[in-house]
């Protein structure tokens, strides 16, 4: 009866050889013999490489590769909802517009504040063209409101009141190519890091006898994870709105991060980083705060303004 145990392709070379007809095995002389033996370790040689060959090719087939967990099931952090900027630094350049050459804290070069100091809001307006300071390079610096949703499994969406402009965060980078250059440009994301934290009650909450941050007394577990996210391809803009200036090859990178506030609030910090060799000396960073919103019920779209600049 035939065996129908499957066998190991590492032993189908040695099966070769044995199955070699044993005319081949007598030879006339040793040169003939020799010379027989190599053929019959050649052709066995193939025989092996091609057997495990196949076994490879048929392991890889039936495990297959298993596809890319979609990033909004990823997620380790939700940021979707509406936020609302809270502004406690910079006041005096971010809820206004400073005065033309009022560039301090930002590390222009040389041709950085030349063109600074070339700033014309009227010919902005006549240009159409206002909406210079809500571009990536400084949106997330203005006061207004977001809303964060997901567009698809792929594409996380950030609505501005505030300008009305809206951002696509790719997940899957051929998603983001375009060819025209728009005020929020091309953006590529990812996530980094993620899982939960179980909070210990803190040393000064010991010795004060309360628990500060979470109303019932309870220390909530903690989810952590940040959304990384790489901006190119925008049109040129203004990270104030004076018109201090980022050109049109930055790179703006940003990291979101999730937290939790005072009395229970929920909040994100995004750290922004503004990178532009033609007009900054070394990168822009800033961190800017957001605090979560029960509902839509303050939600003001408004077109690009910028107020006048103090006299």
């Amino acid at each position: 009866m035939t065996s129908l145990t499957p066998t190991n392709p590492a032993h189908r070379g040695s099966e070769a050889l044995r199955n070699i007809p044993k005319k081949y095995s007598l030879c006339p002389c040793a040169s003939v013999c020799r010379d027989q033996r190599q053929r019959r370790l050649a052709a066995a040689s193939w025989v092996l490489i091609l057997a495990l060959g196949a076994a490879s090719v048929g392991h890889a087939a039936g495990q297959g590769e298993r596809a890319p967990e979609p990033a909004r099931a990823a997620a380790p952090v939700d940021l979707t909802g509406y936020w609302v900027s809270i502004i406690t630094e910079d006041w005096r350049w971010r809820m206004m517009t400073p005065p033309k050459g009022d560039y301090a804290s930002v590390p222009l070069n040389p041709e950085g504040r030349r063109v600074a100091d070339q700033w014309d809001q009227a010919r902005d307006e006549a240009k159409g063209e206002q909406c210079r300071a809500y571009g990536v390079g400084g949106i997330m610096r203005m006061p207004l409101r977001a809303h964060i949703t997901w567009a698809d499994d792929w594409t996380l969406k950030i609505e501005t009141d505030a300008g009305r402009q809206t951002r696509l965060l790719h997940f899957r980078e051929g998603d983001a190519r375009t060819r025209d250059r728009t005020w929020q440009g091309r953006s590529v994301a990812s996530w980094e890091g993620g899982g939960v934290l179980r909070r210990r009650q803190a040393a000064e909450e010991v010795f004060l006898g309360r628990l500060s941050d979470v109303p019932d007394g309870t220390r909530a577990p903690i989810e952590y994870g940040t959304l990384k996210v790489i901006t190119t391809g925008m049109r040129a803009g203004y990270l104030r709105k004076n018109g201090v200036p980022y050109s049109e090859n930055a790179v703006v990178t940003e990291y979101f991060d999730r937290h939790g506030g005072p009395g229970g609030a929920e909040w994100f910090t995004v750290t922004t980083i503004v990178d532009d060799k033609l007009y900054l000396g070394e990168p822009f960073v800033t961190s800017s705060h957001f605090r979560r919103e029960p509902d839509a019920s303050k939600w003001r779209p408004t077109p690009c303004e910028v107020d006048r600049p103090p006299s």
